[in-house]
């Protein structure tokens, strides 16, 4: 049973309550966690009390020390201690829970940091209704970030309808965002190839001899995932893109 030291920034899950968040604060018996809302949680130091990377882990008090200079996973300058800012009005959605969960896991310091909260859509249909409602503004600019955009499809139309000075929709031209993350870090040798019609997700667990589970293979994928360099460059410039916009 692996003991980790509870430091700030540390993303786990209580698996009790289902609550996921950062590490904010710890002291002798109690850890504080901050979701990407910004709703904080106290929570006990339980031997085997918390999930990280899907790992049953135990949490101890950090052992006192001078800081050690470190970097974030998006691999910004790590700032110790650093209390999350009131969220800004502006937003960044994203397609899925899948998206929103890899834009976390990378970047959710640098979030917490600016104050962005991310969300996540369902897909990119009701997006002109979605903006509509959020009646983006130079206070509140909106972000979005789409899979699969690309010249001539469903989502570039929609992108070019909702677009303004104030909500920018950029994307990456992936089919999911699974393809986001290296097949190197994944240790295969590359993303397979589905013939149309198929399901996505399902027909990368087929030919890859995983479990036709696309839960359990996603959570697979993401555990993976440590930093910035275990993402594709096509990604990783549209997020800081989509961060940029939103807090000028």
């Amino acid at each position: 049973m692996p003991e980790v030291p509870a430091e700030p920034g540390l993303v786990v899950e209580e698996p009790g309550s289902g609550f996921c968040g950062a590490v904010v604060h710890c002291e002798a018996g109690t850890v504080t966690l901050e979701d990407r809302f910004g709703r904080h949680r106290v929570f006990p130091l339980r031997p085997r009390g918390f999930l990280l990377e899907g790992r049953v882990v135990t949490l101890v008090k950090p052992s006192s020390g001078p800081p050690r200079p470190t970097r974030t996973a998006s691999g910004s300058v790590a700032v110790p201690h650093a209390r999350a800012r009131v969220a800004r009005a502006g937003r960044i959605y994203v397609e899925g829970r899948h998206d929103a969960e890899l834009v976390e896991k990378v970047w959710g310091d640098d979030l917490r940091i600016e104050g962005v909260v991310v969300e996540y859509l369902e897909g990119i249909d009701d997006l002109p209704a979605v903006v509509e409602e959020f009646a983006p503004g130079p206070d509140a600019r909106l972000g979005v970030l789409v899979d699969h955009l690309v010249p001539g499809t469903k989502e570039w139309r929609i992108a070019e309808v909702v677009t303004s000075e104030h909500a920018l929709v950029v994307g990456h031209p992936f089919v999911d965002v699974w393809q986001a993350v290296k097949p190197s870090s994944l240790g295969i040798a590359g993303w397979p190839d589905v013939p149309r019609g198929q399901d996505w997700k399902t027909g990368v667990c087929r030919s890859l001899g995983w479990p036709e589970d696309t839960g359990a293979a996603w959570r697979r994928i993401l555990s993976r995932v440590r930093s910035y360099k275990d993402l594709e460059p096509e990604l990783l410039g549209r997020v800081e893109q989509l961060i940029d916009f939103v807090t000028a």
